[in-house]
Formats: structure tokens, C-alpha cells, sequence
């Protein structure tokens, strides 16, 4: 009998993974399992928040991350009336760009520009070592690498430029191998592993979801949460300042969609030659390449929840390191409630007497 398995894939995008904590607050109050979370940049940080804490503490570690990160924003409330709130926005992601985000990295002080080429502090803007000290506090190593949670994060090595995955399944994954996913440069520094030096895993590819495919037991049907935080698709620009935000959007959305169509056309094709082979004579069916035309026939059941965080009005190019209190609340809200709007669907709840194999479901918008 096959089994299928519980997969959180999340997405990177600085600010905007406060929409994920929502996600799986919801998913927590449903009481899904979670058997295996893959993430890049914050998508990791989320990730390793969910795997390095048990069960009845994992969303109360995520909220303490995240309200922690808003802490230095104004109060909820203290402004409305008095400015438009993309104003507030833009105020918020300017004192990012000046000081830092608490728990989570700091102004260089002198400036990197300022300091000489091969030192530390010449090679970000920024220092992350109090996300070190926050994934120490927040995160069960321990339980992380021996749990029943499969992890699996992405960086790039700087020097191949190729993709790296770290996985407790073969790693024994640290707060290094979390930094190293959301190690965005120029802002941060690419961190050391075992005398490599690798970058976030956004330079490559901003979701996990192919390695997860690649990656998977091949006896294990798949329930995959796929949580963007950028949007492929979108309005046409009609200024700079929205030319920036679709920008960033095309560039970080990865491509999801190209994934899960290219999969399930993989499986159609892989049905087709089933059943041709299954009318073959008998002298044929012996055939090696008729053989291994037929061999899709153990590929697993994949089902797609794909959950996309929508960019605001208010919200511009600066709404990945935009830290407000009141933007986190928002965007905690809007993936809990997507995920609730999800698991509620016809669709979904009629989800396994689909015919087909994958199928991916769009069910928020």
C-alpha cells in the first residue's frame, strides 16, 4: 500500500514569509502531519522553525520569529488616519535599509564601503550574526536532525554558482546551513560551510518544489503545500516604482507553475506509453525499450496545493524588507486564511478521486 506523505514547500521573500507562519498555523489547527518542509531564504528559516520544534510549540516559534523581527515598527494603530499606509510602508522599509531587523541582522558599522577589500566587514552591508543567536534560541537542533521531520534547504556555492542542498536526510543540519539559504548579497555575507562559502538559494531557483520531486521515495504519494510569496503572474506596470515590484515578482516567482505543468505532462506521457504497451503482443512486451517505456507505471500520486501570498495595494517594490507590525499581521492573516479557504474546497476535499495522477490545485484566489 502506498503511503502519502505530508510536503510544506516554501518560497523565499524576506518580509512576505510572515504569510507563511499564517499558512501553517492553519494547517496546524487542521491537524495535517507534516513528513518533510524544503525552503530557500526565508522559506529555510520558516522551515527550520517547523522542523526544530515539536508539534504543540511550532507555531507559537514562529510567531515569536516573526513578531520579533516587527518589534521595532510603530505600534498597530498609532498612525491610521494620519498617513496613506503605502507612506507608512516606505517609511518602515527605509529603517530597515538604515539599522537592520531585530533578531535578524544589523547595519555594518563602518560601512562595508569603507573598510578594505578581503575583510569581514567589506563583504555586506549587513551583519546577520543575531540571526545566528535567534535560530539558536528558537530552533531544536537536536530535534531538527533526529526528528520525524524531513528538512531540506537550498544555497548557492559561490564559486561553482551551482545549487546545494542541505538535508537532515544525509546532513546534520546547523544554524550555518539555515544562514547560508538566506544569504542574500550584497546585503548579507555569504556564510561559511565546511571551507565553502555559499549565497541564497533565490540565485538559482526561489522554490524547492523540483527537488522535493527529484528528491521523493519513490514508494511515497505526495501532498505538497507549495507557498509562494511572489506571483508570477500580474498587471502591467504603469510606473517605475511598479516596474520594480512586477520585476521582482517575475524574477523570485521561480517558475512555478512551469514545474507542475512540465510534471503532469511527464505523467501523460508516461500513461500513454503504459497503455500502448499494455496492447503489444506478447512477443514485444519482452522488448527492453518496450520495457522502459512502461516503466512510469510506479509513479506516484502528487497533489499540489499551490497557496500565493498577492501583493497589497499599499505594497510596493520595498514589501520584501518591509517589516511593520502591521504588515506582518496582515500577510500572517492572509495565509492562514488561504490555506483554510483551501482545505474547505469541494476540489480539494474530492481531491483523490481525481483520474489523473498530478494535479495542482489553485483554490485561494
Amino acid at each position: 500500500m502506498r503511503v502519502e506523505k505530508s510536503v510544506i514547500v516554501l518560497q523565499g521573500g524576506g518580509a512576505l514569509g510572515a504569510y507563511q507562519g499564517g499558512a501553517v498555523e492553519a494547517l496546524s489547527d487542521a491537524g495535517r502531519p507534516i513528513d518533510w518542509v524544503a525552503g530557500i531564504s526565508i522559506g529555510a528559516i520558516n522551515a527550520a522553525l517547523i522542523a526544530g520544534n515539536t508539534p504543540q510549540k511550532r507555531v507559537s516559534a514562529l510567531r515569536d520569529f516573526w513578531e520579533m523581527v516587527s518589534s521595532s515598527s510603530a505600534p498597530v494603530g498609532m498612525f491610521d488616519g494620519v498617513f496613506p499606509r503605502g507612506w507608512l510602508n516606505d517609511l518602515s522599509a527605509a529603517g530597515t535599509t538604515m539599522t537592520g531587523v531585530p533578531g535578524f541582522f544589523r547595519l555594518r558599522l563602518p560601512p562595508a564601503g569603507l573598510m578594505p577589500p578581503g575583510t569581514e566587514g567589506a563583504r555586506s552591508f549587513y551583519d546577520t550574526a543575531p540571526l545566528r543567536d535567534t535560530l539558536l534560541d528558537l530552533v531544536d537542533f537536536d530535534l531538527l536532525n533526529g526528528g520525524a521531520i524531513r528538512l531540506s534547504v537550498g544555497a548557492v556555492n559561490v564559486e561553482t554558482g551551482n545549487m546545494t542542498w542541505f538535508d537532515s536526510a544525509e546532513t546534520e543540519i546547523r544554524p550555518e546551513h539555515i544562514m547560508a539559504s538566506g544569504a542574500l548579497p550584497p546585503g548579507f555575507p555569504a556564510i561559511e560551510i565546511d571551507g565553502a562559502r555559499y549565497w541564497d538559494g533565490g540565485l538559482v531557483s526561489n522554490t524547492p518544489l523540483q527537488y522535493v520531486l527529484d528528491e521523493r521515495m519513490p514508494a511515497d504519494d505526495l501532498c505538497v503545500f507549495q507557498v509562494d510569496l511572489f506571483s508570477a503572474r500580474g498587471a502591467v506596470p504603469t510606473s517605475i516604482w511598479t516596474s520594480e515590484a512586477r520585476e521582482k515578482d517575475i524574477r523570485y516567482s521561480s517558475r512555478t507553475r512551469f514545474n507542475t505543468d512540465m510534471m503532469r505532462r511527464i505523467h501523460e506521457t508516461r500513461d500513454a506509453a503504459k497503455r500502448l504497451y499494455d496492447k503489444l503482443p506478447p512477443e514485444l512486451k519482452n522488448d527492453p525499450d518496450a520495457r522502459a517505456l512502461a516503466s512510469g507505471n510506479a509513479d506516484p500520486r502528487v497533489t499540489i496545493a499551490h497557496l500565493i501570498y498577492r501583493q497589497t495595494r499599499y505594497e510596493r517594490q520595498s514589501k520584501d524588507y518591509e517589516f511593520s507590525r502591521r504588515s506582518m499581521l496582515d500577510r500572517w492573516a492572509a495565509g492562514k486564511s488561504d490555506v483554510e479557504r483551501t482545505l474547505a474546497h469541494p476540489q480539494w476535499e474530492a481531491r483523490h478521486h481525481a483520474a489523473t495522477r498530478v494535479n495542482v490545485f489553485d483554490l485561494a484566489e
